[in-house]
């Protein structure tokens, strides 16, 4: 009985490593799909006022933004416009996909 209870024990032990480890890289994934989204939802209706690549163009430069603003800042900027950038281009989940993004990959 003893034997059987440890070989339990053991096994539960490996699943439970076994599923956090998984769980752990499909966060990963959803994380990277998440900023791959937040990237093109960028392309797509920022870059042609702040560039390509984030160096600015008729608006400013977002480069190292993230070290400037806080993501809720960024977000407020996205969302009620500032300085001649119209409020509304991104609402809802695109706006906080993009000043997550911006506050994490652009320190």
């Amino acid at each position: 009985m003893k034997k059987k209870l440890a070989m339990f024990s053991l096994a539960m032990l490996l699943l439970t490593a076994c599923s956090s480890n998984n769980a752990d890289e499909k966060k990963k994934y959803h994380e990277g799909q998440n900023m791959e989204a937040a990237e093109s939802v960028y392309k797509q209706n920022c870059a042609s006022c702040h560039g390509n690549n984030l160096e600015g163009g008729t608006g400013p430069s977002l480069k190292n933004i993230g070290n400037k603003y806080s993501e809720k800042e960024i977000m407020s900027v996205i969302l009620k416009g500032r300085n001649g950038m119209p409020a509304g281009i991104l609402t809802g989940g695109d706006a906080r996909l993009v000043a997550k993004w911006l506050k994490s990959e652009h320190k």
